[in-house]
């Protein structure tokens, strides 16, 4: 096994690899490719028009982003209302990816904004009638609530005294508000494509897309713990019981299955079987959604394959992939003309480098914080620093004597 130097910098460490060198790289170039669109707008950028208005930055950055940040909100909700405290072992990983995911959405949401500097206007000019007045609001003072909640972390490392104490106080409080605001949006996202009816094909456009976005949003957020626990476990040793994860996504592949029904509902009531089996391009699409980000992944968790943890990481897998395709879906392929849009290499550009962002914060908070069980070693580090403080301050008067 290959051990890579960390760099350690007034007490925080970080270790670099290969992956992370490159991963710098691309943050770096995006860096420059959000610039460059400040400055100049869409037109060097993206391949957005009049005629396609939303693009990756929307898709891919916003209406995926916050579905795979749903894992924060389905882990407090099972921990804290329904009492699973066997999932508190998770909460907290869920809770960083949760937080990244947002802070990462609202970047992409800021460099979808045409002229970007006045982003402040929805604060105080009250679009109440607005559904995206709403999801704007709702994702602000939840990424808000998320952020105050991880900073009961960040002060057991640095500020261990009353600040933390009472951060802790007005957890419970933080939660129930923490659970309000994603249903609203997380729904109201489903909500924006209600009125566009007469321009989506008929197997995306229903009554039900707001319980759509919400239901999915909950299962997609058990199937990102499973892959983080998997991607912790393969980075730090970090491992979860295998039991625990397997009822965590069954939870969740009950909320799926619920989903299936509705859908199965929708095509009945609709009568709309026939444009499933046209063989078009958005037929095929909808089948492989379906098949491959639903149907495979139910059979998966019912059979033994589940027992496994290469099968729960197929499940989870698949189920990312299937929630990602249909946001993809009810944007592009219900709504554009095949060809008619495709990213610019800048929109692309900035999409990686917000998840390589991403995931070297992950890794810092991970590598110096108690977020994935690491208690034991995040308190040496705090040791230390405090031998080294107590140190410096004894040479310093033992100058001025």
């Amino acid at each position: 096994m290959k051990v890579y130097k960390c760099f350690r910098i007034l007490g925080w460490d970080f270790t670099i690899t290969p992956v992370r060198f490159v991963l710098t790289g691309l943050v770096a170039l995006m860096v420059a490719t959000v610039v460059l669109r400040l400055l100049t707008g869409f037109q060097y950028v993206t391949n957005l028009t009049d005629e396609t208005p939303w693009g990756m930055w929307i898709a891919f950055d916003v209406m995926c982003g916050v579905a795979l940040a749903g894992g924060g909100y389905s882990t407090a909700l099972l921990v804290s209302i329904f009492q699973y405290k066997e999932f508190h072992v998770v909460a907290r990983g869920a809770l960083l990816t949760s937080l990244l995911g947002y802070i990462l959405v609202m970047a992409g949401l800021f460099l979808d904004i045409g002229q970007w500097f006045n982003f402040w206007r929805p604060f105080v000019s009250w679009g109440y009638t607005s559904v995206l007045f709403e999801v704007f609001w709702c994702i602000s003072i939840y990424t808000t609530v998320l952020s105050i909640e991880f900073f009961e972390i960040i002060t057991e490392r640095i500020l261990r005294k009353k600040l933390h104490r009472y951060i802790v106080k007005i957890l419970p409080v933080l939660v129930v508000i923490g659970l309000i605001f994603p249903v609203m949006h997380q729904s109201s996202l489903g909500g924006l494509f209600l009125i566009m009816k007469e321009r989506m094909f008929p197997l995306w456009w229903s009554e039900f897309l707001p319980l759509y976005f919400l239901l999915s949003s909950f299962f997609i957020g058990s199937a990102m713990v499973t892959i983080e626990t998997t991607l912790a476990k393969t980075a730090y040793g970090h491992e979860i019981p295998h039991n625990i994860m397997l009822k965590l996504t069954r939870v969740g592949a009950g909320m799926m299955f619920v989903y299936l029904l509705l859908k199965l509902y929708d095509l009945f009531e609709k009568h709309e079987w026939n444009y499933v089996f046209q063989g078009t391009l958005q037929s095929n699409m909808y089948c492989v959604e379906m098949l491959f980000g639903i149907l495979i992944p139910l059979v998966i968790i019912v059979s033994p394959l589940s027992k496994k943890r290469g099968g729960l990481l197929t499940y989870a897998t698949l189920t990312v992939f299937g929630v990602i395709l249909n946001r993809l879906n009810c944007v592009f392929t219900s709504m554009y003309e095949s060809g008619s849009y495709f990213p610019g290499i800048g929109e692309i550009i900035v999409s990686v480098g917000l998840i390589s962002l991403g995931v070297l914060i992950y890794c810092f908070l991970v590598e110096n914080f108690n977020i994935i069980g690491n208690e034991r070693a995040v308190q040496v580090k705090i040791d230390k620093d405090k031998d080294i403080k107590n140190l410096i301050w004894a040479l310093l008067r033992t100058k001025r004597r």
